[in-house]
């Protein structure tokens, strides 16, 4: 398009949308825009502009200003997470369009397509197992008292053949999913109803594969739909397990639905999930009453209600423009003692992934910049890294330890932590893929990537103080602007607070204040506030 970054200041006065070809961007009026999904505003656009063009548009709830609400492309991928589609309602911003024949070329062509041939060769690695069986992986991983490193390559296998789906049995059996609003376990969702879940039954409905850009893997998938619209992007893992086991709900065709809707206005599909389980638990403690739910009865499981209110969510009404800002903002207007039900981290509800199965989720949900993140870090991420094998100055994983050790809060494992912190900086700033670094540091050379790309010729440590930088930049600015990092401390009951009596992860409390304290201290924070010392603001040359 002729830029490498677009910033947008101030607020139009009506609806429009950016249009860039070839260096000139020109605003244009969107007020015949204004109030279309976002699926039907990017054919709009893409009918007006030719194929290629690409596009990044909000939905309706982006429109309202939820502050759960993301940014959109390639009909229905959603970049969800911290309320970024608010960013661009409130300047009444409907779209921003790329259009363009300038190319991106690389330093050393040669280079980067040798290094993605071995890409290739590693992303083809086979997986052997069926579906059904999934669920018994979970177990398996339950009952072992011992933890085997996690390797990249198995999870690629499942990617390649279900998506992220793949993991839907497994991770409830595991106890890395949590369910009935973190409350619940396994016990509560077990296999006879996690398994209109299973893998091999989403499989079906899918039509064709789809990939990102460039991408070999296809982890995607545009399925058939028993709703409104005969095709609908296969829904993530996420989006399946806030919408059902968070929910307790074993309707899978409503899961579809919800998935597809949501895509279409716009809206975080982890948050609305964990705000409908937020309110279900509201409802059955008495602080909501029908009254107050416009007569829907929000009980566990109950389909028809979850699917009715977030729809209120989506268009603001009712009960559902108390909830469509997500569960701290609703709690501060419930009042009544609701916030002890209000699962967040900084106002973000966390991922589906459980920190009292592998605290380094709890530790990043509570120390990152942008609280609440399942994509930067945890325990069995730095197993799949391997950054020990290019980064030579961090610690080995061992092939095997006893699984309570995970548990008990050391400097290793903060050193690991801040570890995944910066690379994934790295890795968020070349536009790289989470899943592909999985297969780990030796496998994909991400900085040797790098080098081929921009002609750098700059050490794994190079690279790993760029990210560094990033992070205790991005920490800066926030202690700049106010922001107590003391806030993003993820809500007890994700830590164990009280622990939980039964189910895989009974009996456990995370350390994770001390846990946090040490995250800052290897990351040159002080270790009482958050805030970076001076020594490293210096170091990093940051002068703000």
């Amino acid at each position: 398009s002729g830029y490498d970054a677009i910033f947008f200041k101030g607020i139009s006065p009506h609806p429009v949308y950016l249009y860039v070809k070839n260096g000139r961007a020109t605003l244009k009026d969107a007020a015949d825009l204004w109030g279309r999904d976002a699926i039907e505003t990017e054919e709009f656009l893409k009918q007006q502009y030719g194929p290629k063009a690409a596009v990044a548009v909000i939905g309706p709830s982006g429109e309202k200003i939820s502050l759960i609400s993301g940014v959109c492309s390639d009909k229905g991928r959603i970049a969800a997470r911290s309320g970024l589609g608010a960013v661009m309602g409130v300047k009444k911003l409907k779209a921003v369009v790329l259009d363009g024949v300038y190319r991106i070329s690389a330093s050393d062509p040669a280079a980067m397509k040798k290094l993605s041939r071995k890409c290739l060769k590693w992303v083809n690695f086979p997986l052997p197992l069926p579906g059904g069986m999934m669920a018994n992986v979970g177990t398996l991983l339950r009952v072992s008292p011992l933890v085997f490193p996690q390797d990249g390559l198995l999870y690629t296998s499942i990617l390649r053949k279900w998506g992220t789906g793949g993991l839907n049995q497994t991770s409830i059996e595991w106890g890395d999913s949590p369910l009935k609003n973190w409350d619940g376990s396994n016990r509560d969702f077990p296999t006879k109803k996690s398994r209109t879940l299973n893998p091999d039954l989403i499989k079906k409905t899918e039509i064709v594969k789809y990939h990102c850009y460039s991408c070999p893997l296809g982890c995607g998938g545009i399925c058939s739909s028993k709703g409104k619209h005969a095709h609908t992007h296969k829904p993530e893992y996420e989006s399946i397990l806030a919408l059902s086991g968070l929910c307790m709900n074993e309707d899978l065709d409503s899961v579809y639905y919800l998935n597809d809707l949501l895509n279409r206005a716009g809206m975080d599909t982890i948050s609305a999930g964990a705000t409908a389980a937020f309110a279900i638990e509201c409802y059955e403690k008495g602080i909501l009453t029908r009254e107050d739910t416009g007569g829907l009865e929000l009980t566990w499981g109950n389909t028809e209600a979850i699917v009715a209110l977030i729809k209120k969510m989506i268009e603001r009404e009712g009960i559902g423009d108390l909830l469509a800002d997500g569960t701290k903002a609703a709690a501060k207007k419930i009042g009544k003692g609701s916030m002890e039900f209000a699962i967040q981290a900084g106002g973000q509800e966390p991922a589906m992934h459980d920190g009292r199965q592998d605290p380094g989720f709890a530790v990043h949900y509570s120390v990152e910049p942008a609280p609440g993140r399942h994509t930067i870090g945890a325990q069995m991420y730095y197993e799949m890294f391997q950054l020990w094998k290019t980064v030579k100055s961090l610690p080995p994983v061992h092939p095997l330890h006893l699984k309570k050790t995970r548990f008990v809060a050391d400097k290793n494992k903060a050193v690991k932590s801040v570890a995944c912190s910066r690379f994934m900086n790295v890795v968020n700033g070349a536009g790289l893929c989470l899943f592909g670094v999985f297969i780990g540091s030796k496998r994909i050379r991400t900085f040797d990537y790098l080098n081929a790309a921009t002609g750098w010729d700059l050490s794994p440590e190079e690279y790993m103080e760029m990210g560094e930088k990033v992070q205790t930049l991005k920490q800066a600015f926030n202690i700049k602007h106010g922001i107590d990092p003391h806030s993003f401390r993820i809500h007890g009951r994700a830590t164990g607070e009280p622990p939980q009596k039964e189910g895989m992860n009974r009996g456990r409390t995370i350390p994770v204040e001390q846990m946090i304290k040490d995250y800052w201290k290897q990351s040159g924070w002080d270790p009482a506030t958050g805030k970076p010392t001076g020594e490293s603001m210096s170091r990093l040359k940051i002068d703000m």
